[in-house]
């Protein structure tokens, strides 16, 4: 590993230096914990195209849209006939007192059996508003299906970055545990030897001791971004390659990622198509205080052996054209109006605060992004400045120059200095995700991930004109 130090055997020069060697980037270091398995490790796009394939809340997700998409059939309904058959049998016992006090008694088996078509011919353009709010709906839901896929890829390429970066620091942990260890080893040699005190021992003792602590904690948070990485890919991270920034498919200025976060950030056309829906609602609520007409027709057929009724079967057939007109209906109508009206305008104000969280954020972004190449850039001047330093402390201790405990600092400002880079460059490749998601292009094609996009307008074309079927499209 990087940052192993020398065998006992040779000078100490030489094994503070090899225990001290910088990091030269956190992806160097990721890199370097993939070797033993290059051929079957895990690079981010492969992980974020199994978490965009298996992860259960953006498979919950595109169900519910698909749920959605039978609202348009559901509307159209509307449009179509609706035909019921009745039947209807029984027995019936008639006990008749006549006239000339005779009773009349018998058992009788009455039946009677119809169909009746009824078609809509106007109804207010409730259905017609009713389909276009449906259709709108459909559109809102796709919206919000790719804003949850946003969220989780951004939660994938976060699990596997802190994956990568708590390994590295677990890496450099070790490393400076086993520095510690020889420095200790070196000082009770030289305390035998007389060279220095017994508060030289303490110190290398109690900076051991610290750094086997830091050690644990840093072994604790990489198993609980292991159990992440489980949970938003998949399956449990194995060898992991080194993660890049995705710069070239980021705008080149901040006032192009506001421009683009308010245009085509799914939450903004979520409730840009929330707003359309609530509109036509009112329209919808409108209709109801309009005239309806209908046209219906039965047939029946009844039987009846009766022997005192003069008719014991009868067959019927009607066509029957019904017109209604609502004049006064205690208010509900109006009140359903103006109800869709103040929700309507609810809907204006939620996209209006929309598209500035949109802004916000992609202003956040964007400024978190730019920050994060600066410290990146400042750790890894830190990290070689760190390291220079720890070489000349040691050869100054050499010399007697330095004491024990400035040979500590020094490593500690090295291991704190690494420490910063690996989350600096953590944060690098999270913040350029963040931008692309706050945008909105977070997704597979802008990626190019190796992995089927999911299409939703599949299903909607699948069940959008059904006029039956209980199954789904998938068989269920």
């Amino acid at each position: 590993m990087i940052g192993r130090t020398a065998r006992a055997g040779r000078g100490v020069t030489r094994r503070r230096s090899g225990a001290g060697h910088v990091l030269a980037t956190w992806t160097t270091l990721a890199l370097s914990c993939a070797l033993p398995s290059v051929a079957s490790a895990e690079a981010l796009p492969d992980a974020l195209a199994k978490a965009y394939q298996t992860n259960p809340q953006l498979n919950a997700e595109r169900a519910r849209q698909r749920a959605t998409d039978e609202n348009v059939p559901q509307a159209l309904a509307g449009y179509r006939p609706q035909i019921v058959a009745s039947l209807s049998a029984g027995l019936q016992s008639v006990r008749n007192l006549l006239p000339d006090n005779t009773i009349q008694t018998g058992n009788l088996k009455p039946w009677i059996i119809g169909v009746t078509v009824t078609q809509s011919l106007f109804n207010g353009f409730r259905t017609a508003n009713g389909v276009r709010a449906a259709e709108l709906q459909v559109q809102s839901g796709r919206e919000a299906l790719r804003n949850v896929g946003q969220g989780v890829l951004l939660d994938a390429v976060t699990a596997y970055t802190n994956v990568l970066a708590n390994q590295s620091l677990v890496e450099a942990q070790r490393s400076n545990v086993a520095f510690l260890r020889e420095t200790l080893s070196v000082t009770q040699r030289r305390l035998n030897a007389g060279d220095v005190t017994p508060t030289d021992t303490a110190q290398a003792e109690a900076r051991l001791n610290r750094g086997l602590a830091d050690l644990n904690a840093a072994e604790v948070a990489l198993a609980v971004s292991q159990a992440t990485y489980a949970q938003v890919i998949g399956n449990a991270p194995s060898q992991l390659r080194p993660a890049e920034a995705v710069d070239r498919y980021l705008p080149k200025s901040r006032e192009e990622a506001m421009t683009m976060a308010i245009r085509q950030h799914p939450a903004v056309m979520a409730a840009s198509f929330d707003v359309d829906v609530a509109s036509t609602n009112i329209r919808i609520a409108e209709g109801t205080l309009l005239p309806s007409a209908t046209i219906q027709g039965s047939a029946s057929k009844s039987r009846n052996n009766d022997p005192a009724l003069s008719t014991l079967a009868e067959d019927q057939a009607s066509i029957v054209a019904n017109v209604t007109a609502p004049i006064y209906d205690g208010g509900q109508a109006a009140a359903q109006t103006r109800q869709a009206k103040e929700i309507t305008a609810q809907s204006r104000l939620v996209l209006d605060q929309v598209r500035n969280q949109a802004r916000t954020a992609a202003v956040s972004a964007w400024v978190a992004n730019e920050g994060a190449k600066i410290t990146v850039s400042a750790s890894e001047s830190e990290v070689k400045a760190a390291t220079v330093a720890l070489q000349g402390v040691q050869r100054e201790a050499a010399g007697g120059q330095r004491t024990t405990v400035d040979v500590l600092n020094s490593q500690a400002d090295l291991i704190q200095a690494k420490a910063r880079l690996i989350g600096a460059q953590r944060d690098r490749v999270i913040a350029s995700y963040t931008l692309l998601s706050a945008i909105g292009h977070l997704d597979v094609k802008t990626l190019n991930l190796n992995t089927p996009d999911y299409l939703p307008e599949v299903h909607y074309h699948q069940v959008r004109d059904a006029w039956h079927g209980l199954r789904t499209p998938s068989g269920q």
